[in-house]
């Protein structure tokens, strides 16, 4: 049985939405905290790391900001879920908060790894197109 693009959540089926919401909210703090305190620094101890650029402080730049990246990007979902659940979820909220994953997304590389790390070119291109892309943006 299809169902309808148009019909109204119930009662339940919001409430799911929301505990979904909730989960990944708390899996991406899990996810940062635990991965920066049991995995990063332990990782980061090591000294086999490929030296990138004179040292290996690019390569733990660079390994942060990846790790991290993901929390941001589940939480970016989360907002899109509780949007859902409210029904308020239209193209351009969702444009909008992938602008706004891609735009934090860009500030990791460049602020962890000083700019050397090239994604954020890339991250602040695409958010810039997609918020102005945005209808009424």
């Amino acid at each position: 049985m299809k169902k309808s693009a148009n019909r109204s959540l119930d009662y339940r089926s919001i409430r799911m939405l929301i505990v979904a919401a909730l989960l990944l909210f708390l899996t991406g703090i899990a996810h940062s905290y635990l991965g920066e305190r049991y995995i990063l620094i332990r990782l980061f101890k090591r000294d086999n790391l490929p030296q990138l650029f004179g040292g290996t402080d690019f390569t733990t730049s660079t390994l942060r900001f990846v790790w991290h990246l993901l929390t941001v990007v589940w939480w970016g979902i989360a907002i899109l879920v509780l949007q859902a659940s409210g029904q308020q979820l239209q193209s351009r909220s969702v444009l909008e908060m992938f602008s706004a994953i891609a735009f934090v997304s860009g500030m990791f590389p460049f602020f962890l790894t000083r700019g050397r790390h090239l994604s954020w070119v890339v991250f602040f291109a695409v958010s810039a197109l997609l918020w102005v892309a945005a209808p009424g943006g």
